[in-house]
Formats: C-alpha cells, structure tokens, sequence
C-alpha cells in the first residue's frame, strides 16, 4: 500500500471509528453520569459510535473541513510540491468513497458557492527533527469550531487566567458543540500561533498535566453536561500546548472539538516522496 492509499484508508477511518482512547473516555463518563438527561445522551452517543462501525457511516453529519499539519523532518529531501497535490489527492479521494458531506464554500462573504468536493484542506507545515514526514489530520466541524475562540490575557494573569478564560469561553459555548467535549489549549507566541497550537495540542499532549487537569476540572464545575443537558461531562480530557510569547501579552486560544474527535496520523517515509 502506497502513501496516498494509507493516508486515504486513515482518513476514511476516522471518519468512521473514533481513536480507542476517544472511545474509553465516553464510556467512562456514561459509568460515573448520574445525570438522567445526561445518561440518556450519552447512550445516544454510544449507539451512534456502534451504528457507524456497523454501517460504514460516518459518526456524523458534520464531517468537518479537513486540517492537516505537516511535520517534515529537516533532513529529508520531501518537495513540498509534491507532498501538497500528495494531500490534496488523498483527501479528494476519501471524500468521495467515505461518504465525506461536501461542507466547503470558495467564497466565506459573498456567494459561498460550495466546492462540491470538501476541498481545499487547511494545511500547516511545520520542519522537525528526523527525514520523513508525519501527516496528521482533524476532520474539524463547525458546531464546535464556531464554539472555539481566542483570548488576549494581560501578561500578570498567571494560571488561574488561563483557566478562568477557558472556563468562560465554554461557559459561553454551552451545549451549542455537543458535549462532552475535548479541548486543546493553546498558550503564548502571537494570536495565530497560540490558535495553531490549540489543535497541535490534540496531537501531543496527553492531559495529565496539572493544569490541563485544573482546566478540565473548571470547565465541568460549569454542569453543561453531555447534550446541554446537565451532569459533570461537560468536557473529556483538556490538552494543552505552549510556547514563548512577549513580555506584554499571553494569548489563549481553544479549539472545541465534539464528541466525534475524528483524528488520524500518517507517517511517510522519505523513500516515498
């Protein structure tokens, strides 16, 4: 199997079957719910995750616009060029043979003419260590992409800042994503860069630092719940990633992403480009 054809079997996949890891944390939370509305969403939830494995169908309507993050490895000989039309392939591919809804308009202000082939991606380059390269995909929808924001901290906010910031921006999503939530946190270099890192953070971070637990803690003290309907999952896990920023400002950026977290990984090694 060729570079196109695993990238295209990855992305149809996770259209289709949430990550493993995706899947336990669900089922934990509908253990310990004690919510009735709540316990009834989430069985919903889990009878969708097994009807789409049953099917073939995606896990939801909403199957995202494609974010792509290239890492390529600074020794490597990878032409961009061809890595690119390599993407746009692959994604073209699977959006007609995985039942991809075609959600992209060319025009965001005035006609909003659909593409009629859920293209273009959103890419991100990035060069890393190493001489091949690393594909990773979100299929982002919007209901919890419009729920994503970015805040402008004064620099002295400190850590009970950025979790009272994230906090607020979800206490203003409420059940407009579709919880349970997972969040990625982004934190410091500018307003981009920190937006950039809030969906890096779903890749590489694993939830288990203090902060993304105290994150994670105030975000569920919201009782938001599962389908806005009350309860203690209001979020899954927090991820969160950070970098320098300048000595006047610390920017904080969230991407919400639904229950559906569609992800996949692809690396590529430099004999195949």
């Amino acid at each position: 199997m060729d570079a196109e054809e695993r990238i295209v079997e990855s992305l149809v996949k996770a259209i289709r079957k949430l990550p493993a890891s995706s899947e336990a944390l669900i089922a934990k939370a509908a253990e310990r719910e004690e919510c009735k509305g709540a316990s009834l969403a989430l069985d919903a939830i889990a009878r969708n995750i097994e009807c789409a494995e049953k099917t073939g169908l995606p896990l939801c309507q909403d199957t995202g616009m494609f974010w792509c993050l290239a890492s390529i490895g600074r020794e490597s000989r990878c032409r961009i060029g061809k890595l690119e039309r390599l993407i746009l392939s692959a994604a073209a591919e699977a959006s007609a043979i995985g039942y991809y809804r075609k959600s992209v308009v060319s025009d965001p202000i005035y006609s909003r003419r659909n593409t009629g082939t859920n293209l273009p991606p959103v890419i991100n380059y990035e060069t890393v260590d190493g001489d091949g390269v690393v594909l990773r995909f979100l299929l982002k929808g919007f209901g919890s992409e419009n729920c994503s924001s970015v805040r402008m901290l004064n620099p002295t906010s400190g850590e009970r800042g950025v979790i009272n910031a994230v906090a607020d921006m979800m206490r203003a999503a409420g059940g407009k994503p579709c919880p349970p939530v997972f969040l990625g946190v982004g934190v410091g270099g500018t307003m981009d860069r920190a937006a950039f890192l809030s969906k890096k953070a779903f890749f590489f971070s694993d939830g288990n630092s203090e902060l993304e637990k105290r994150i994670l803690d105030s975000v569920n003290a919201l009782g938001i719940g599962a389908g806005g309907l009350g309860g203690d999952n209001t979020a899954l896990s927090v991820s969160l990633l950070s970098e320098p920023t300048h000595i006047a400002g610390l920017p904080v950026a969230l991407t919400v992403n639904c229950w559906a977290e569609r992800k996949c990984e692809i690396r590529i090694s430099e004999e195949e480009l």
